[in-house]
């Protein structure tokens, strides 16, 4: 009875850690640092994005990994990125210089949902208010809410590729997003001003003359404000320190080539980073 006792147990056990080891990708084979596991990406945009954090890292050996992942398998989405950073190692051992963005898409029955883990060498230059309130909240979320993966990670890829280089400092970024914001929201203060005042009683005139009628919709005007709001292409692009600005996409992806990262180097995670959904 014992022996069954224990060949049950084992047999649970093995199952389990079988189970476990399921629940996350296996480390890329061959090395990649963009692994668009949710297909969200064409080829040509998953190949500028590999381009362009090969040649990073090959600059400054920093590993800056993007994962994009069907299913969480039950964990909340922290957890998720920073084991799956640990068990692939991203970063170099000893530096723990690995950065993991982890992107779980939106679906018809649940919200997308964005994590970005930082290695333990990396917590002092992109501390946890600026991945949250800033590359999250300004550069990933509102792109991924339009359905464009590709723009929301390579504005936040550029960003982290600034401030772990030196370009600016994180408090210099977090200002740049408030003037960028601000700029935004009083363009629309003036913009509803111009439209109320100015628009729609020049536009009542000309459909009076013409005996169209009276007005314009109300929902005609609320249009126009939310197309203009969408040209909005980024709080970093307003950025500027030192010698001038910094862009990012597929001009300035540099050197390397297509699926030519060396590996991953064992760095570590200690829980650092911050997230959000939509």
């Amino acid at each position: 009875m014992k022996f069954k006792f224990y060949i049950v147990s084992i047999l649970l056990l093995l199952a389990t850690t079988v189970f476990g080891q399921s629940e996350f990708p296996e480390r890329p084979n061959p090395p990649r640092l963009v692994n668009d596991l949710a297909n969200v990406l064409n080829q040509a945009e998953e190949k500028a994005l590999e381009q362009k954090l090969v040649h990073f890292f090959s600059q400054t050996s920093t590993q800056i990994c993007v994962v994009t992942i069907k299913s969480l398998s039950g964990y909340d989405i922290a957890s998720y990125t920073t084991q799956l950073g640990e068990k692939w190692g991203v970063g170099l051992k000893g530096s723990d210089n690995g950065i993991l963005l982890l992107i779980k898409p939106k679906t018809a029955t649940s919200d997308g949902q964005v994590f970005t883990a930082v290695g333990y060498g990396l917590e002092g230059v992109v501390p946890d208010a600026t991945a949250n309130r800033d590359i999250v909240n300004a550069e990933l979320i509102p792109n991924f809410k339009r359905n464009d993966y590709f723009t929301g990670i390579d504005r936040a890829t550029t960003v982290l590729i600034g401030l772990t280089k030196g370009e600016f400092t994180a408090q210099q970024y977090r200002k740049s997003v408030k003037k960028a914001s601000g700029k935004s929201s009083g363009g629309g203060f003036w913009l509803l001003l111009l439209i109320f005042f100015v628009i729609i009683p020049a536009f009542s005139r000309r459909r009076r003359s013409y005996g169209l009628g009276h007005s314009l919709p109300f929902w005609a005007a609320l249009t126009m404000l939310g197309s203009n709001s969408h040209r909005h292409s980024g709080y970093f692009n307003d950025f500027s320190s030192g010698g001038g600005g910094f862009g990012g996409g597929f001009g300035d992806s540099g050197g390397g080539s297509f699926g030519d990262f060396g590996g991953f180097g064992g760095g570590s995670f200690g829980g650092g980073g911050a997230g959000g959904s939509w």
